[in-house]
């Protein structure tokens, strides 16, 4: 390990996700020519080394920060009139630490800190890096006004370029505000729940600050009289530096829940706020100690705080099926969200290995219900994704698992769920439909519920409940755009709503444009619209990115119950060029 001081310089492509869903190809040709035509040589031409590049982001150090300011200016300047590229720039001088192949500590982070807050086409230093410059160089900074950043201790004087940011010219002004009309706040208190930072020093916490997040997130969403924000969308801030009131806009809520986590051995210690979006004030914070096998008590006491904080009465029937549910064990808790961690990434391995840790959760504990219903929905990707050599017998092992979970508490949501998802690939559907409902009627504020109920009613050809129930897992989780957008869009498309499935298509391919789903309906949209021509584009580029696609292979995939919504949303697909 090796400490020094450092000028350090992170730059950021602007809407780098969007750029490659629209033009992948030019996308990836642009910034080639970026970092072999500008930014390589001019950060060569001022003595800098990148130390790491991220895909669409690099971090870059100097000897001195004003060598890092004439080449962030340069960098930028070159950049005025490209057709693609836009940068976002952070420059910060300070202590930074290099091990191995990874670089980090405050010189790194607040650079990157700055980065996030900047403009399209404009250079945020820090108060550290504009003293360090000779008056000539610094007069070309304005600003000067303090900022806090996330995780760093102390608030920061920032300094922007140009001076004024009002005075940017061409691609350096920011874009017009597109965001959609601010999401109306629903009609009982609504909040959501921030991943807690994690104070430990140690990366390996993360599972478990998430997992005492998630419990807390899980626990609020059953309460009927409050509206919480999904986990998916929550946790879409992680690591970020945000303004809440911003976060209150953007999930439609009033409060957020956000806070910490410092776990030292068997030592525990959570701090919590709940803060109102409207003001940004504080409604309540607390501290907790205690230990590992405290921490279920205490993430009990805190949820109980926020619910007597917004004034909110539970009769004794809820109190029960609230709070009734617990590991009873730190080893299966850390199984458990070790294993829904692993579920998150979804790969044929990540499955694999999530299987392993909720196996084990459930040898200690064979009641913990939260364990069973990961591994059911693990049971049926494997089988529905074709991981396994027996799908028939993975389905019915998911089958399985939710009656026997049924037994120990029918009034579990997600376990029905667990039982229309395997029903609907093994094509009963009417049997799924049912399950469905039942899982809507106990799963009031569960984004996941209401979309494997979509799942459910897409395949069984009802298209209008299956809209209204992604639209409702939407707004439970509005960021989570991937997970409820293509089921909206499939049901949208078979509704004759062309035109919506088609940029619910775009929405998801901005933030993952390998989405082969997305794809598809895509082509199929835009070939009902009669855009042949950008239909037959789309697929070209599609059969060149999979080359092993075949129409027929892919609609083996999709178990609709009738054959004619089958081939309504395939035959388009051939019909553009795709191999049969």
């Amino acid at each position: 390990m090796q400490k020094r001081l450092a000028a350090i310089m992170a730059a950021d492509v602007v809407d780098y996700s969007r750029l490659m869903g629209e033009d992948q190809t030019g996308t990836l040709d642009a910034l080639r020519q970026l970092r072999k035509q500008l930014l390589e040589p001019v950060v060569t031409a001022h003595n800098g080394t990148v130390i790491k590049r991220l895909g669409d982001g690099w971090i870059v150090e100097f000897p001195s920060i004003s060598d890092a300011v004439a080449c962030g200016i340069k960098v930028q300047k070159g950049l005025i009139g490209h057709d693609v590229i836009r940068l976002r720039v952070g420059i910060h001088t300070g202590e930074v630490v290099f091990e191995e192949d990874d670089v980090f500590g405050d010189g790194v982070n607040i650079a990157a800190r700055l980065e996030a807050l900047a403009n399209p086409g404009q250079i945020l230093i820090s108060d550290n890096a504009y003293h360090s410059l000779d008056a000539k160089a610094a007069d070309v900074f304005g600003g000067g006004d303090k900022v806090e950043l996330k995780n760093i201790a102390r608030p920061v004087a920032v300094w922007q370029w140009p001076s004024n940011s009002q005075s940017n010219t061409s691609h350096t002004t920011q874009e017009p505000a597109t965001e959609n009309a601010p999401l109306e706040l629903p009609d009982k208190p609504s909040l959501a729940v921030l991943p807690f930072d994690n104070m430990s020093g140690d990366p390996e916490q993360e599972f478990f600050i998430d997992g005492v997040v998630e419990d807390i997130l899980t626990t609020l969403s059953k309460v009927p009289s409050l509206f919480v924000i999904g986990r998916n969308s929550s946790f879409q801030y992680k690591g970020k530096s945000v303004d809440l009131r911003q976060v209150g806009r953007e999930l439609g809520v009033r409060y957020v829940v956000e806070g910490s986590v410092r776990k030292a051995g068997s030592k525990v210690r959570v701090t919590a706020q709940l803060i109102d979006c409207h003001d940004g004030q504080h409604v309540w914070a607390e501290k907790y100690d205690g230990t590992l096998d405290d921490v279920f008590e205490l993430q009990d006491h805190l949820t109980r705080e926020i619910v007597i904080q917004l004034e909110i009465n539970l009769t004794e029937g809820e109190q029960v099926n609230i709070w009734h549910q617990r590991s009873g064990s730190p080893m299966v808790y850390d199984a458990y969200i070790k294993g829904r961690g692993y579920y998150s990434s979804f790969s044929r391995q990540t499955h694999r290995q999530a299987r392993t840790e909720l196996e084990r959760a459930l040898e200690i504990n064979a009641t913990y219900i939260p364990a069973m219903v990961i591994l059911g929905y693990s049971l049926v990707d494997e089988a529905r994704f074709g991981w396994v050599p027996d799908r028939v017998a993975n389905y019915n092992k998911a089958l399985a698992l939710a009656e026997h979970a049924l037994t120990l508490d029918s009034n579990y949501a997600e376990i029905h769920n667990i039982t229309s998802y395997a029903l609907t690939f093994l094509r009963r559907h009417d049997e799924a439909v049912t399950a469905a409902e039942k899982a809507v009627s106990l799963g009031h504020d569960n984004s996941t519920v209401f979309h494997m109920a979509g799942i459910t009613h897409v395949y069984a050809g009802n298209f209008s409940t299956a809209k209204d129930y992604e639209q409702q897992a939407g707004r439970q989780s509005p960021m989570d755009v991937n997970v409820s957008l293509i089921e909206l869009g499939r049901a949208q498309y078979h509704l004759g709503e062309y035109e919506e499935a088609r940029l619910q298509s775009l929405a998801v391919l901005r933030t993952d444009p390998d989405w082969l789903t997305a794809h598809t309906l895509l082509v199929s949209s835009l070939w009902r619209l009669g855009r042949e021509d950008d239909a037959k584009k789309i697929a070209s580029n599609t059969a060149r990115q999979h080359p092993k696609f075949s129409v027929d292979r892919w609609s083996r995939g999709f178990p609709y119950q009738q054959e004619k919504d089958l081939h309504h949303i395939m035959n388009p697909l051939r019909d553009a060029g795709l191999p049969a």
